[in-house]
């Protein structure tokens, strides 16, 4: 009894309110698109060979939230790779390295088509995935040094990563970077040892 009192009391003090009939109720809006975010052009850089691991961290975490990635490494051999026999990691993640027996660190040598070819053709396959918008995160390991050594053309590499879909977001790692592409980075991270200040 006491309860629906209470109830009662409380309902007189709080009255619920009427719609006026006259009042029309509006149609439900249509939902906007949802907008696709745009991606990022991210440069990480260091004058020794450490950008990768942070990185490559952050790929396989995204891979692992859902989205589609691509790591293509185009200095790094010994797995005999190449595209047909890439890793794959979560599902999500295809990490791919030329079909060459060691890493590669000296310039190219136009005696040695077979090597050339091997980072070429991992090259083409990031090129195809990158504008073909197949992927999410795209991460160009060592792509700077790779041009800087002569096993990738710097104007078709630029070329590319200006058209890429605007949604992308990629990664460029590195010891080595051209200054175009630099340029072209929304985001430029530079690795120091020392803690020398700027």
């Amino acid at each position: 009894m006491t309860a629906s009192l209470r109830n009662a009391s409380h309902e007189s003090r709080h009255p619920l309110r009427a719609v006026p009939a006259s009042r029309p109720v509006p149609p439900p809006r249509p939902r906007a698109a949802l907008a696709r975010p745009e991606g990022l052009l991210q440069v990480h850089t260091a004058p020794f060979r450490g950008s990768f691991g942070g990185v490559f961290s952050q790929a396989l975490r995204t891979a692992g939230l859902g989205s589609r990635v691509l790591i293509s490494q185009f200095l790094k051999g010994g797995v005999d790779q190449g595209p047909g026999r890439s890793l794959s990691l979560c599902g999500r993640l295809q990490w791919l390295r030329p079909a060459v027996a060691s890493c590669l660190t000296e310039p190219a040598d136009r005696e040695q088509v077979s090597v050339r070819a091997a980072v070429e053709e991992v090259w083409a396959f990031s090129r195809d995935q990158l504008m073909e918008a197949a992927v999410d995160l795209m991460v160009l390991d060592e792509l700077g040094l790779a041009i800087e050594l002569g096993y990738l053309p710097g104007g078709e590499v630029i070329s590319t990563l200006e058209q890429r879909p605007a949604h992308l977001d990629v990664i460029l790692t590195g010891p080595a970077m051209p200054l175009e592409l630099l340029g072209m980075a929304d985001q430029v991270t530079q690795l120091r040892r020392g803690g020398a200040p700027c």
